[in-house]
């Protein structure tokens, strides 16, 4: 089946409940038989590879020498509590709720550009070896590949085939050999956050003096900062944001720039952009169905996430050509659903034959 992905992801888009070959059948009736669907899902080889093969016309089309493009990395989790832990479907902290969870933990590198949102590289954490804790004697899963060590991967990858102007990323990857593979190998810009206990020289003679002092330490006021990391041959720009939270507390953010020529006002704009891969983790796991499947192998898990990450590529794509949200695109499409279930209902509520008596 030629069109098999766009059909999926169709119904990835279209679905408001558990999303299965035989839920599909059903809706194509029966011209599709699910052990078709089935066997698609689980032989088929839909990976980040294939994903950047769908996004490149897109890019293409809306990129340009004066865009400004920046690549965001951010990883995120999505609970599966009821499917069997397996090196894909495991146990992983969460710390947006400070527990660790079960589900499926995955790594997105995702161009933002013109107001549009795509992902280019997709990437799974697998706990793939099974290790014995010293003091405790307990076995438990890892994996072979930390997450820094695929965005670096990642990260080269999307290099050798897009062209950015700035990598954006939380304090999780702000590593110092991640900061020199961007800057010196390969040759590009980055805005990072810190966390406030990394340390930092305020001049070259400090650095070489080893006077290094805690960045939540430093008085600083809205201006950038040159600043020397120790692990680092290069300066950089060091900015502090202050923010009021939603519960009413007040919020800190560090951000490091490899751009000297940048002012406090405009590391502070590009890096807004980072929240993207937010909205777009949101929206893949609200709108295309991404834990909605009950499959149960880890070939035919991984088709489906990386399907529902190609229908939120849709719904971006619809999104720049109807001026509609992903959510509201999605509520438009589920009161068409109802529409179309009343206007079955009444059908069937409508008698088919007058003479019947129920008496």
């Amino acid at each position: 089946m030629e069109n098999f992905s766009d059909l999926y992801t169709d119904y990835l888009i279209s679905s408001t409940s558990l999303t299965t070959a035989t839920g599909l059948s059903t809706l194509l009736k029966g011209s599709v038989s699910h052990d078709k669907i089935t066997r698609h899902l689980s032989k088929d080889n839909y990976d980040s590879r294939y994903l950047w093969k769908r996004v490149k016309p897109m890019l293409e089309e809306i990129c340009s020498s004066d865009d400004l493009v920046v690549i965001c990395f951010d990883d995120s989790i999505e609970e599966k509590r009821y499917t069997d832990v397996s090196e894909l479907i495991n146990w992983h902290f969460d710390h947006t709720i400070n527990r660790a969870v079960k589900g499926v933990n995955f790594l997105t590198a995702l161009i933002h550009t013109k107001g549009i949102s795509l992902p280019c590289a997709v990437e799974f954490v697998k706990k793939d070896t099974i290790l014995t804790d010293a003091k405790t004697g307990k076995n438990k899963s890892v994996s072979s590949k930390t997450k820094n060590e695929m965005y670096r991967e990642m990260l080269r990858h999307c290099n050798r085939n897009i062209n950015f102007d700035y990598v954006l990323n939380d304090s999780w990857y702000s590593s110092a050999e991640n900061m020199q593979l961007v800057k010196e190998e390969l040759k590009r810009n980055f805005i990072m956050a810190l966390k406030s206990n990394r340390k930092v020289a305020l001049s070259p003679e400090d650095k070489e003096q080893k006077k290094y002092v805690g960045i939540g330490l430093l008085n600083l006021e809205q201006q950038p900062v040159e600043v020397w990391l120790e692990e680092l041959d290069f300066p950089l720009l060091l900015i502090k944001q202050v923010f009021k939270n939603e519960d009413g507390t007040v919020g800190e953010l560090y951000l490091v720039c490899s751009d000297l020529n940048l002012s406090y006002e405009q590391i502070a704009t590009i890096y807004k952009r980072r929240w993207s891969v937010e909205v777009y983790h949101k929206s893949v796991k609200s709108n295309a169905s991404f834990a909605k499947s009950p499959t149960k192998i880890i070939q035919t898990q991984t088709n489906h996430f990386i399907l529902s990450i190609l229908a939120y590529v849709k719904l971006e794509w619809l999104q720049l050509r109807n001026q509609l949200n992903h959510f509201a695109m999605k509520s438009k499409i589920y009161i068409c659903a109802l529409e179309a279930a009343m206007k079955q209902l009444k059908e069937l509520s409508t008698p088919q034959n007058k003479n019947v008596n129920f008496a």
